[in-house]
């Protein structure tokens, strides 16, 4: 169990927070949880509910003042998200109502709640493990029908069963070792050393598989990064348009209009793309424009794909040869102004989309290619296959490589004692375990639950 250790966090604190977005709206749901949840809750209420699990209307009350026509729901101990007792009033949406029910129920004995504090609880109580806590958040700020699955699959405890079961088959081969060395002269006699290395490579093999996964889990939660690059007056800001389905970028038919970088995301249907419109690419004496370059070359650095774009075969071949040379991802070429075409013989270099951002032609062809172009470079997403989403994951399975490398080559070379090299053994174990909350690790609840939101 994951202890509480020294941190500021009271569990005997009964805490209060509004759990929906704050604002105009039809409803609001304002959480109460904790060990006096219900008799903090009854101050409010001139009958209080006594079924659980079932909402009931109720009138709300501040001493005689009435506050609001609510839902209340009472969810006991253990059964409840955070495993302690908790009520949820479901009431009127608008910054007024909700803020007056929860400064009386904190007049009543109960606290504002800190981003995230709820789920803690959760995982202070074993309801959730870190990995699933990390999920609920990705599920939250999910941009993308991918990361929605992909949080959904870790809510629902995959990478955990994944990452227990590489920790339950290092604590397997430690036990070979220990056996070996604590027992050698029993009936079974020694334990083949062909074993130990087929339990060892087999290990690497499933760390490495995971590992793997990280790239793709990247992009899956922060999108790929899609560079739209070309001389200026390319058409660039029409397509960023087009491709997004509004106006965001200005497009005017005077040279060097986009005078810095804009970036929307959009969901692909497959991947989660940053698309970027940078400036034209050109020399220029206009200092604020040259800024805008710098920012477009510094993005090129960075990128996952570049649109090349260009209007004709002259500018998309130089076009290319440039973003080439500044970038070393993947490059797709774009024909931006296809409905100019007359004739074939007029169609820039093979191999480029033509697309055009006035008719909508190629817009699905030129994301197909990225989709392609990023299957390639990351692999294909099998849904509900575990993929690393954070750099947290891919830190502590790094660290239970590398220590189960250690150990596979102290092994080989047997030129230290079996106990000594056992050691990186235990330590490929304690990076697992505490990735998923088998250990005392409170700094790690601090940084994961500081990025949630007040409520959830």
């Amino acid at each position: 169990m994951i202890s509480s250790g020294t941190s500021a966090v009271r569990l005997e604190d009964t805490i209060v927070a509004l759990a929906s977005a704050p604002g105009r709206g039809a409803i609001a749901l304002v959480r109460l949880s904790g060990p006096d949840a219900f008799s903090i809750a009854a101050t409010l209420l001139h009958a209080s509910p006594q079924e659980p699990r079932v909402a009931h209307l109720c009138d709300l009350f501040d001493g005689e003042e009435k506050l609001d026509q609510a839902l209340v729901t009472l969810f006991p101990s253990p059964n409840s998200f955070t495993g302690d007792d908790t009520v949820e009033f479901s009431i009127h949406g608008g910054n007024l109502v909700s803020n007056s029910v929860v400064a009386a129920l904190i007049s009543s004995g109960a606290r504002q709640a800190t981003p995230g504090e709820f789920t803690r609880r959760a995982v202070l109580n074993g309801k959730l493990d870190i990995l699933q806590a990390e999920a609920i958040g990705d599920l939250i700020d999910a941009s993308s029908h991918i990361m929605q699955r992909t949080a959904l699959s870790q809510l629902d405890g995959g990478l955990s069963r994944r990452l227990l079961k590489l920790r339950n088959d290092l604590i397997g081969l430690e036990a070979l070792i220990a056996y070996d060395v604590d027992f050698p002269e029993e009936d079974d006699g020694p334990i083949p050393r062909k074993r130990i290395d087929k339990s060892a490579e087999e290990l690497a093999g499933a760390l490495e598989a995971l590992i793997s996964t990280g790239p793709a889990g990247e992009v899956i939660r922060e999108g790929a990064i899609v560079v739209i690059a070309g001389p200026t007056n390319a058409g660039k800001s029409s397509l960023f348009n087009a491709l997004l389905g509004r106006a965001r970028a200005i497009v005017t038919e005077i040279p060097g209009t986009t005078r810095d970088a804009l970036e929307a995301v959009i969901d692909s249907g497959k991947w989660p793309l940053r698309l970027v419109d940078t400036a034209g690419l050109r020399e220029t004496e206009d200092r604020i424009e040259r800024l805008g370059i710098e920012v477009s070359q510094r993005y090129l650095s960075s990128a996952d794909i570049v649109l090349a774009c260009g209007e004709d075969s002259r500018s998309l071949e130089e076009t290319v040869s440039i973003v080439s040379r500044a970038s070393t991802a993947p490059v797709v070429p774009v024909f931006t102004k296809a409905d100019l075409v007359s004739t074939r013989d007029e169609m820039p270099i093979p191999g480029a989309i033509p697309v055009s951002a006035e008719t909508g032609a190629g817009l699905q062809d030129l994301l197909r290619a990225i989709n392609e172009t990023l299957d390639a470079r990351h692999g294909e997403v099998v849904p509900d296959l575990p993929i690393l989403t954070r750099a947290r994951h891919r830190k502590a399975l790094d660290i239970a490589r590398s220590e189960l490398e250690q150990f596979r080559s102290g092994w080989g070379e047997e030129k230290l004692p079996v106990t000594v090299i056992a050691v990186h053994l235990r330590t490929a174990v304690h990076a697992l375990e505490e990735l998923i909350g088998a250990v005392e690790i409170e700094d790690v609840l601090d940084r994961v639950f500081s990025s949630f939101c007040v409520g959830k």
